[in-house]
C-alpha cells in the first residue's frame, strides 16, 4: 500500500500535560473555560452553554464507561456503576468558568474511583469532554489536541522543513516528489531516491510518519539525509537546512492552447501559485492561449480567503460571495477587484461530488456571476465556514459558525452546486454530453432556476434536485475533454453560458 505524506511539518512537538497533582489546574480550567465560552458565543446555531457543558462532562464516559454524569434541577451528580461519588451545584447556564471549574471537580472526584482517569492524561480528558460539548453540532466542529492542531497548522501556513514528498513500501522510504524551488530541489534530490538514514538512523521498516517525524524541524536547522539513487555505486550524503514550505496545491498543463490548472487543496499559496501560472501561460502562448480550465475534482477545499481570492483572479468586480452566521463578525460579504488574469478567454470549471467547501465557492461564484461552464456532477455540498479557536493548550476548536451564500442568494450548504453539463453515469462521448445539455436547454435552465430557488429546510426538494446529477467521484479524463470541447467552440460555450442567463431571469 503507497501512502504519501510531506516530509517536514511544525517544530519539534512538545508532551501533552498530563492531569496529576503536579499538573497546573488553572491551564486546564482555562483550555476549558476558553472553549466553552466561544463555542456559545460562534456556533452557527442558537446554543445553551449549560446544555453544550454537560455533554461535555458526560463525555468523561469516554474515559471509563463506568462513569455517568446527570444533572437533576441545580445539582449534577458523578456515579460509577450507579453509586454517587459526588454532588455539585450547577452553574449558570451562561457561566463557562464555573462550568469549567465542574469539570475539574469532577475529574478529581473520579480519580477516587477510576482508574482509567487516573491514569489519563490531560489531552485524554481534553478530548472526551469536547467530543462531548460538540457531539450535538454538526459533523465540521471538533477538536484537535495539541499534536494534530500542529499539523493543521502547517497544511494550512506551511512548515519547517526540505520540500519532498515520501511514500513507505516493503520497508523502503523513498522520495515520491520534489517540490520545486525548496531547499530538497537546490540540494539536487530526486523522484526515486531512496532515504537511507535521516541524521544517523537508519529508514529500513519505518513507517511514514516516523520517517517524516525525523526529517521535521525548525526552521535553518540542517538534516543530513543519506541517499540510494539507481546507477550510483556508492551512497549520497547531504546536509540541508530546513525552510518554510508551503506545500504545492497547484498543478499545470497545457494542451492544444488550453491552460488546465489543478487545484489540490487551498492553503495560504493556492490563489498566488495560480496567479504565477497564468501568468508564465500567457507569456508563454500569447496569443495562442484558447482559454482556461478549473480542475477542482477531488478538492475537499481549505482557506475561504484563498478561494476568494482564486475568484479575483477572474472577475474585476461585483459580487463573490457572502456569509451569513449568529456571531456579528461572521457575515461577510466579498466583492470581487482583481484583473481577469484568463483576459475574458472562456473558462470551465470541473467539480465532482468530492468538491467541496472552497472549490464550491469558486464553482458556484464562478457560474452565477456567468463567468465559467461548470462541468462534472453534483458536489459534495459543504456550505459553511469554520473558524478556528486556540485554546491555552495550544489545541484548537474548528467551529461552524457561518452559512455561505451563492451571488444569486442560494445556500450550497447539503445542495452543492449543480454543473451546467452534467457528467453523472457517462463514461465516454463528450460530443454526446454537451448535445445533450443543450438540447434539453429549457430542462437544464428550469432545473438550475429551481436549484436557486429551494429553501434550507426544504429537505426532499433538495434531495431530488441532486439526483437530476447525481454526485460521484470523477477521476478520468472525460470531464477534462468536455472542458476542451466546449471552449474550442465559442458558440457552443455562450449557449452553455446563457443557461445562467436563463436561470437569473426565471429568480427575476
Amino acid at each position: 500500500m503507497l501512502v504519501l505524506a510531506l516530509a517536514a511539518c511544525a517544530p519539534a512537538r512538545t508532551p501533552p500535560a498530563v492531569v496529576d497533582a503536579d499538573a497546573a489546574p488553572k491551564l486546564r480550567q482555562n483550555v476549558f473555560s476558553v472553549g466553552f465560552a466561544s463555542i456559545s458565543k460562534k456556533y452557527l446555531g442558537d446554543i445553551a452553554l449549560g446544555s453544550m457543558a454537560l455533554e461535555g462532562l458526560k463525555g468523561l464516559g469516554a474515559v471509563d464507561p463506568a462513569l455517568t454524569v446527570s444533572r437533576l434541577g441545580n445539582t449534577v451528580t458523578l456515579a460509577a456503576a450507579g453509586k454517587t461519588v459526588g454532588s455539585f451545584p450547577a452553574p449558570g447556564d451562561d457561566d463557562a468558568e464555573g462550568w469549567a471549574a465542574l469539570v475539574l471537580k469532577l475529574s478529581r472526584a473520579g480519580h477516587a474511583v477510576s482508574l482509567e482517569l487516573r491514569e489519563a492524561d490531560a489531552e485524554k480528558i481534553y478530548e472526551a469532554v469536547y467530543d462531548g460539548a460538540l457531539s450535538n453540532l454538526d459533523i465540521y466542529s471538533r477538536y484537535a489536541g495539541a499534536e494534530d492542531a500542529r499539523r493543521n497548522r502547517a497544511k494550512r501556513q506551511g512548515f519547517g522543513g526540505i520540500g519532498i514528498r515520501i511514500r513507505a513500501e516493503k520497508g523502503v522510504v523513498s522520495i515520491s516528489a520534489v517540490m520545486p524551488k525548496t531547499p530538497a530541489a537546490r540540494a539536487g534530490l530526486r523522484r526515486g531516491d531512496r532515504i537511507t538514514h535521516i541524521d544517523g538512523y537508519a529508514t529500513a521498516g519505518m513507517r511514514v510518519r516516523q520517517a517524516a517525524g525525523k526529517l521535521r524541524g525548525a526552521r535553518k536547522s540542517r538534516v543530513k539525509l543519506t541517499i540510494a539513487r539507481g546507477g550510483e555505486a556508492k551512497p549520497l550524503r547531504f546536509a540541508i537546512k530546513r525552510a518554510h514550505i508551503v506545500a504545492q496545491t497547484v498543478f499545470v498543463s497545457q494542451k492544444d492552447g488550453f491552460v488546465t490548472l489543478r487545484v489540490s487543496g487551498f492553503n495560504k499559496n493556492t490563489a498566488l501559485g495560480m496567479a504565477e501560472h497564468l501568468r508564465k501561460a500567457r507569456r508563454e502562448l500569447g496569443d495562442g492561449m484558447r482559454g482556461v480550465v478549473l480542475d477542482l475534482r477531488g478538492n475537499p477545499g481549505g482557506l475561504l480567503k484563498q478561494s476568494i481570492k482564486v475568484v479575483d483572479l477572474f472577475l474585476s468586480d461585483g459580487q463573490i460571495i457572502s456569509t451569513r452566521g449568529r456571531h456579528p463578525d461572521s457575515h461577510q460579504h466579498y466583492e470581487a477587484g482583481g484583473d481577469d488574469l484568463a483576459l475574458g478567454l472562456p473558462v470551465a470549471v470541473l467539480v465532482d461530488g468530492k468538491s467541496a467547501s472552497a472549490a464550491e465557492i469558486i464553482a458556484a461564484a464562478l457560474q452565477d456571476r456567468g463567468r465559467a461552464a461548470v462541468i462534472g456532477t453534483t458536489s459534495f455540498g459543504k456550505g459553511t465556514v469554520q473558524t478556528v479557536i486556540r485554546l491555552p493548550n495550544d489545541g484548537e476548536i474548528t467551529l461552524t459558525w457561518s452559512r455561505l451564500l451563492a451571488p444569486s442568494g442560494y445556500a450550497f450548504h447539503g445542495l452543492g452546486v449543480r454543473p451546467s453539463i452534467c457528467t453523472s453515469g457517462v463514461a465516454v462521448d463528450g460530443r454526446n454530453v454537451i448535445a445533450k445539455a443543450l438540447v434539453d436547454s429549457v430542462k437544464t435552465a428550469a432545473t438550475l432556476a429551481a436549484w436557486r430557488r429551494v429553501e434550507l429546510d426544504e429537505t426532499a426538494g433538495r434531495k431530488s434536485l441532486r439526483a437530476s446529477c447525481p454526485a460521484e467521484r470523477r477521476k478520468a479524463s472525460l470531464e477534462l475533454d468536455v472542458a476542451r470541447r466546449l471552449l474550442n467552440d465559442r458558440a457552443l460555450y455562450d449557449r452553455a453560458l446563457d443557461l445562467m442567463e436563463d436561470t437569473a431571469e426565471a429568480n427575476q
